[in-house]
C-alpha cells in the first residue's frame, strides 16, 4: 500500500505524457483579476491542451506588481521559483507577463522554447497582441498568444533567422519560409544593391583634379606668424553603468536560467 502512495505522490518525468492531466494543471496566475471565471477556464484548458501537444507549459501571469517591480524579473522569479515545466522541473516553458502597473507585458522562453520561441518570433507575438491589451481586450489577446506560441513551437526555427522561416517538426517547410524573407537572402541582395551604386558613383565622378592648395598661395609672403600650446589640465571622470540579467533580447534568472525575451509597453 505504502509502494502504491508513493507512486501516485510523484508525478512522472520524462515518459512523454503530462505529469498531470491539461485540464488540471495551473497555468494561469490572474491575480490582476482580468479574467471571468468562464475565460479563464477555457483559456487554461487551451493552454493546457496545446501546450501538451509541443511539450510544453505555456504560461500566464497577471499582475497589479504594487512593489513597482521589473516585468521581466518577475517572470525570471516565477520561473526560478516554481520551476514550471512540461514533464519537469524547469523544464520547456513560454511566459507571458503582464504588468497592469505600469502597463508592460514580458515573454520569455526558456529551455527548449528559447531556442523555438527566440526572441524575434516573441517581438512578432507581442505585437500582435499589443493592440487587443491597449483595448483591454485581455482574453482575446491570451488567446492569440497560446495559439501563435503553439505554431511557432511547431516550426523549426532557421539557423540566421530570429523570426522567421524554418521547418515544421517533420521538415516539411514551415510558416514564413519563403527565401524572400530570409535575412541571408536580403542582407545578399542589400550588399549587391549597395556595391552597384558606389561603382556608378566611382564611374560618373571620374578625371583628375588640378586644383590644389600652392594655386591661390603666394610662398613669398605665406608662412606661420607665430605659435603657442597651453597645457591647462585633464579630467576624467567614471560613471558606473548598471547592468541588468534579462532584456528584450533575453538573458538569464537569477537562478541562472537561461532565456530568451520580449518586452513593450501596451
Amino acid at each position: 500500500m505504502l509502494a502504491v502512495l508513493l507512486l501516485y505522490s510523484f508525478p512522472a518525468v520524462g515518459n512523454g505524457e503530462p505529469s498531470v492531466p491539461p485540464s488540471d494543471k495551473q497555468l494561469i496566475w490572474d491575480d490582476a483579476g482580468l479574467l471571468s471565471p468562464k475565460e479563464y477556464e477555457r483559456l487554461n484548458e487551451l493552454a493546457g491542451k496545446l501546450g501538451a501537444e509541443r511539450e510544453t507549459d505555456i504560461i500566464i501571469l497577471t499582475t497589479l506588481n504594487r512593489e513597482g517591480r521589473d516585468v521581466a524579473n518577475i517572470t525570471n522569479d516565477f520561473y526560478d521559483e516554481y520551476a514550471p515545466g512540461y514533464d519537469q522541473p524547469f523544464g520547456n516553458t513560454v511566459i507571458l507577463t503582464l504588468d497592469m502597473n505600469y502597463r508592460e507585458v514580458d515573454l520569455g522562453g526558456f529551455q527548449q522554447a528559447e531556442s523555438y520561441l527566440n526572441s524575434g518570433r516573441l517581438d512578432q507575438i507581442r505585437r500582435q497582441i499589443t493592440p487587443a491589451l491597449t483595448e483591454g481586450s485581455y482574453a482575446e489577446a491570451f488567446e492569440t498568444y497560446i495559439t501563435e506560441a503553439y505554431r511557432y513551437l511547431g516550426i523549426v526555427p532557421d539557423t540566421g533567422s530570429a523570426a522567421y522561416g524554418g521547418t515544421d517538426r517533420n521538415g516539411s517547410p514551415g510558416a514564413n519560409g519563403n527565401v524572400l524573407h530570409q535575412t541571408w537572402f536580403q542582407l545578399l541582395v542589400s550588399a549587391a544593391i549597395g556595391a552597384g551604386v558606389v561603382g556608378i558613383m566611382a564611374y560618373r565622378s571620374g578625371g583628375v583634379m588640378t586644383v590644389n592648395r600652392r594655386s591661390y598661395e603666394n610662398s613669398a609672403s605665406s608662412g606661420v606668424l607665430d605659435r603657442e600650446d597651453q597645457y591647462i589640465r585633464t579630467t576624467v571622470t567614471k560613471t558606473k553603468i548598471p547592468k541588468s540579467n534579462s532584456g528584450p533580447g533575453g538573458g538569464t534568472t537569477g537562478g541562472g536560467h537561461s532565456r530568451s525575451g520580449s518586452r513593450g509597453s501596451f
